[in-house]
């Protein structure tokens, strides 16, 4: 038996006890940050269009609201923030505009009849500033999306790149929270014979661009951005010793101590999951302030993020009740303090002060 099967035994995730999540750990008040939307408008938008057709897409596809909903009170997610996927390969920069509407306004009219439930990110698309322009506009502006989600690489070229500064200044002026996801494997590759990608290629892709990020000063050049890793931040917080020893041979050379103050400016998510094993390691390097909880939920199963992984969150020995508060509830509501305005009973004061510092 694993010890996630182990913690999984110990504290199924539909605990009742409604009082300790307001005032305990906040297990059934979570914060989901890492909820991968591919909405059912789009897939009948995509299917009508060439696009995809449905039967050949992975199960994680068939979205729906019933099985959601279910997902996240077995888990004990409030609020899901939603990634809007749209899959296929579309060159035409109108279909990929229209493509994004459908998505979006689909996610967006979710959002209007479960306010509470969820939220959503507008996508930025890292190889067309225009296309990620409107997206800010019409998501953003118009519909009201919490923040954005990118790819940490597009045609192996990594986040921080020169290339991506129109948008990244764009992002900077609105102060956004830019949630990240790996999506392929750079060379077009499908890295180890019998290795899914996701299982270890993404994790590297998502540490290549966190170096990216450091190595081109993009926190320095654009303090209000906030960039929210992946599972865990990927290899980083492993490898961040390392990083700081050998600083001075990436190119362009890097100081040590802004290798240090880098890692403690992201944020990074539960998804993959982290708890038991990791939650140590990321702990000693960025400190409970910095991870929110993600569920990686619909490609990890429903029955591993209810039954598995958050339960492995509840019972890790790692954290103590108020660590445990902050990651399931009390950094989301920090970072994006919307969702926390959508929990309070109207009068009430707030209970977060905004956007946290960016040292910890």
């Amino acid at each position: 038996m694993t010890p996630l099967q182990t913690a999984a035994d110990a504290a199924p995730a539909n605990d009742t006890d409604e009082g300790a999540s307001a005032d305990g750990d906040g297990r059934r008040a979570r914060v989901d940050v890492h909820h991968h939307y591919t909405a059912p408008e789009w897939l009948d938008w995509a299917e009508r269009n060439g696009v995809v057709q449905r039967r050949n897409l992975p199960p994680w596809t068939r979205w729906d609201l019933d099985t959601a909903l279910a997902v996240m009170d077995g888990a004990g997610i409030r609020t899901s923030v939603l990634t809007v996927a749209m899959l296929g390969r579309l060159r035409d920069p109108e279909a990929r505009k229209e493509s994004a509407r459908v998505a979006l306004r689909s996610a967006a009219d979710l959002v209007r009849g479960h306010p509470d439930r969820f939220a959503f990110f507008t996508p930025v698309f890292l190889e067309s500033p225009d296309l990620s322009a409107w997206s800010l506009r019409y998501g953003m502006d118009e519909l009201g999306a919490v923040g954005v989600s990118v790819r940490t690489s597009v045609g192996g070229v990594h986040l921080g790149h020169p290339s991506h500064e129109r948008i990244l200044a764009e992002l900077d002026e609105r102060s956004a929270v830019v949630s990240t996801h790996p999506m392929e494997v750079p060379g077009g590759g499908e890295g180890l014979d019998g290795v899914p990608p996701f299982l270890c290629d993404f994790l590297m892709d998502t540490t290549r661009a966190a170096l990216s990020l450091i190595m081109n000063g993009t926190l320095d050049r654009y303090p209000n951005l906030t960039f929210v890793l992946p599972h865990g931040g990927g290899f980083l917080p492993y490898i961040a010793s390392r990083v700081e020893l050998f600083a001075h041979c990436l190119t362009p050379k890097v100081e040590p101590a802004r290798v240090r103050d880098h890692l403690h400016r992201f944020y990074y998510d539960t998804a993959g999951p982290m708890s038991p094993s990791a939650t140590p390691t990321l702990l000693s390097a960025v400190g409970s302030s910095r991870i929110l909880y993600g569920s990686d939920w619909p490609p990890t199963a429903s029955h591993l993020v209810t039954g598995v992984t958050a339960p492995a969150l509840d019972n890790d020995p790692a954290l103590d009740e108020e660590q445990r508060r902050r990651i399931n509830r009390d950094n989301a509501h920090g970072l994006l303090p919307s969702l926390a305005a959508r929990h309070r009973p109207a009068g009430s004061p707030s209970e977060c002060p905004g956007r946290q510092g960016a040292s910890m």
